[in-house]
């Protein structure tokens, strides 16, 4: 059975959202299934690769991760997330650091903004990219008071740097009065780390006192509300695919009669459909 142009943009349409949904859902052995299934009919469909990417990073599966990134720059030499991506599994000694997994991920609900609760904040000093390839956006890290630097480290306890100075003693004397806090990446580039940081617990003894400056807040809530939509669906770039999505997420668009996510669909030779939804950094 052959389609339309336009019933194979519908059907490509349909399935990607498939493909997101799933991931958003941590299901990735059916995030897997649902980008071959792409594959297979638009192969040069960049997106499904670096999709394809992710999910066999989160199932540890490194070596299919680097071919189905490779794949993406073959079809798009300039494509920014997946030379990210190749470039850390790359760097990565140990194959077993490709996992990643979801109980070290902070839920979103944690960060959401409360005024001198939660702050971002930047690290310098940063580790080698060895040890920064084993960790990605929406990653727990544990914060270690270390004399008078606050050492931020994996939940392996590898260290990724330290908090800029200023906060980072500011923290290390609430947390010596009995103040607790938790930490997630928030973002993870050439140009380096930033995290967000949150107060779980206020000792009696710092009643009234802040654990981030009030001048922080403004700038705060902007950037957490970025943020936290892109841990919610696991990115680390922002995709059109998602503003799209995004406004209409809950509108169910059916299926062309007679054939599912997953059926094989005919595509004549020449009907490549070029993708609608094109992810950029």
């Amino acid at each position: 059975m052959e389609y339309s142009v336009d019933e194979k943009a519908r059907i490509k349409r349909l399935r990607t959202r498939e493909a997101i949904t799933l991931a958003m859902q941590n299901r990735w052995q059916e995030a897997v299934t649902a980008n071959l299934a792409i594959l297979e009919v638009f192969p040069t469909d960049v997106d499904a690769y670096n999709r394809l990417g992710r999910a066999y990073m989160e199932l540890s599966d490194c070596a299919q991760a680097r071919e189905a990134y490779a794949q993406a720059l073959r079809l798009d030499p300039n494509n920014r997330i997946a030379q990210k991506n190749l470039g850390r599994l790359l760097h990565l000694k140990d194959e077993s650091l490709c996992i990643r997994s979801k109980q070290h991920r902070v839920a979103p609900h944690l960060f959401i903004e409360e005024t001198g609760r939660t702050g971002v904040a930047s690290l310098f000093r940063l580790a080698g990219k060895e040890v920064l390839a084993t960790v990605a956006t929406g990653d727990q890290v544990n914060l270690r008071p270390q004399a008078r630097r606050l050492l931020v480290e994996t939940r392996q306890g590898d260290c990724l740097g330290e908090v800029e100075p200023k906060l980072g003693l500011r923290l290390i004397k609430l947390m010596e009065g009995g103040n607790h806090y938790t930490a997630a990446i928030t973002s993870l580039d050439e140009s380096g780390i930033k995290m967000m940081i949150r107060e779980v617990y206020r000792h009696p003894s710092q009643a009234g006192i802040l654990s981030f400056p009030l001048r922080q807040a403004d700038g705060f809530r902007s950037y957490m509300k970025q943020s936290i939509i892109k841990h919610e669906r696991g990115e680390e770039e922002e995709s059109p695919e998602d503003s799209d999505y995004a406004q209409d997420w809950e509108e169910a668009e059916p299926m062309p009669e007679g054939i599912g996510f997953f059926e094989e669909t005919v595509v004549d030779s020449g009907g490549e459909v070029e993708a609608e939804e094109e992810e950029e950094d």
